[in-house]
Formats: C-alpha cells, sequence, structure tokens
C-alpha cells in the first residue's frame, strides 16, 4: 500500500502551557508541524476532497489542543497525535513537532522541541 505524506508546517500560536506556574499566566510562542502518511491514490485519481486527509482537519485538531493548557510539550504532542488517528481512519502513521520558542532555560535558545512519531498499531484500541 503507498504511503503518502500530507503535511501542515510552521504552524504558529501563542499559547499558555509550561511547568512552571509563570509559563501558565503569561503565555509564550509554539510552533508545530504534521505529518500524516496514508493513500491518497483516490484522491489524485477522483479529486475528491473526502478520499483524502483534509488538511483543513488538521489545522482545526492542533488548534484546539493548543487551547487546552498543558505542562508538557511531549503532552501536546501525544494528544494531537491521539485525535489524528481517531478523526482519521485512513492514518496509517503521524509524527507531531511541538516547539516553545525561547524557553526558560536560563540561557540563550531559540527554542525546544519535541516530535512523536506512532504508527496505527501503537496507539490503544480505543483511542483514549
Amino acid at each position: 500500500m503507498p504511503q503518502d505524506l500530507i503535511a501542515l508546517e510552521g504552524l504558529e500560536f501563542f499559547a499558555y502551557h509550561g511547568f512552571y506556574p509563570e509559563e501558565n499566566k503569561i503565555g509564550n510562542r509554539y510552533g508545530v508541524d504534521v505529518q500524516v502518511e496514508t493513500d491518497f491514490t483516490e484522491a489524485a485519481l477522483h479529486d475528491k476532497l473526502r478520499e483524502t486527509v483534509n488538511y483543513g482537519n488538521l489545522y482545526e485538531i492542533v488548534n484546539g489542543e493548543m487551547a487546552q493548557p498543558a505542562k508538557l510539550l511531549e503532552h501536546l504532542a501525544y494528544k494531537i497525535l491521539l485525535r489524528i488517528f481517531a478523526r482519521f481512519p485512513a492514518v496509517e502513521c503521524a509524527q507531531v513537532s511541538v516547539s516553545k520558542f525561547n524557553p526558560p532555560i536560563g540561557g540563550v535558545c531559540r527554542a525546544a522541541k519535541v516530535t512523536i512519531r506512532r504508527h496505527r498499531h501503537q496507539i490503544p484500541n480505543p483511542l483514549p
């Protein structure tokens, strides 16, 4: 089965995530990249949106999760990943990266970033 890629790159949000209380009060800028693997042969042949992964819906998933405060980037990335698998049964593999710009580490750092990649068979069934 072909594994074609659909990606959203460089999504940016202002949100209130972080382990430290001050991060939850003042907020920060975040970046998100999403990549999904699926077979979009039918969409390519028939030019039908319903036969592929709608990247507008991918954005809605990310936007919804970014609006919910979390302490860890790992938690954010995993929740986005779970929602992708729940919304798109044809997605076989997904990768989500979440970056926090200017993280509070006591030094100069453009961004802290986590990336999580899972295949559908690695996700609990039923999805939490």
